[in-house]
């Protein structure tokens, strides 16, 4: 039986890697391979699900089909396979998603991913990636990563706003200022009322 499945990946610019836009992730070459990605994806996936849970699936799915379409646009000929553009998707978001927000955990969030895995930067060129490696893929997964982190910006977590509890402190102290006045002007009426003569 042959359980070959490189034929689910990505093959740019052809009609018969189209289906790998959504495929590739789910196929790797050996069991080292899906080992080397299985850590490093659940991994990120939780920071990505625990901090940004209400916004996560749209951004697991922006990343998962944005990298594999960029892939398609930009990869030398051959089949492209693997959830590491997927990872590096997730490191990128998590790393400027953090930056941009200005949050304090999410900051250190991208702090814990620059510790961790700051040295995959260099298998996104040429240069320094095997040549059995989809460089293109890791890069495609870093753009995608990168876009989704600015998109979705304005929604998930955001900053608390340092200026909120006095602002709302003085809307009480407005109240408070008001509902003491409402009192003396009926004080006053009530005085008024009962020195009348009739």
């Amino acid at each position: 039986m042959d359980w070959n499945f490189t034929r689910l990946g990505v093959y740019p610019m052809e009609q018969r890697g189209v289906f790998g836009i959504f495929a590739h992730p789910l196929v790797h070459s050996s069991f080292k391979h899906l080992f080397a990605n299985t850590i490093p994806l659940f991994f990120l996936m939780w920071c990505l699900f625990y901090f940004y849970r209400h916004i996560a699936p749209y951004i697991f799915f922006a990343i998962w089909i944005g990298c594999g379409a960029l892939t398609f646009l930009i990869g030398k000929p051959g089949w492209h396979i693997g959830a590491s553009g997927i990872i590096y998707g997730l490191a990128f978001f998590l790393f400027f998603s953090g930056i941009l927000r200005k949050h304090v955990p999410l900051i250190a969030i991208s702090l814990l991913i620059t510790f961790l895995y700051g040295g995959l930067v260099w298998n996104m060129f040429p240069q320094f990636a095997k040549a059995t490696t989809s460089w293109e893929g890791h890069l495609s997964g870093a753009i995608a990563g990168t876009l989704c982190a600015i998109g979705f910006m304005g929604y998930g977590p955001q900053r608390p706003d340092p200026f909120a509890g006095e602002e709302d402190e003085e809307e009480d102290e407005d109240e408070e200022n008001n509902e003491d006045e409402d009192d003396k002007k009926e004080e006053e009426k009530d005085e008024d009322s009962s020195t009348r003569i009739e």
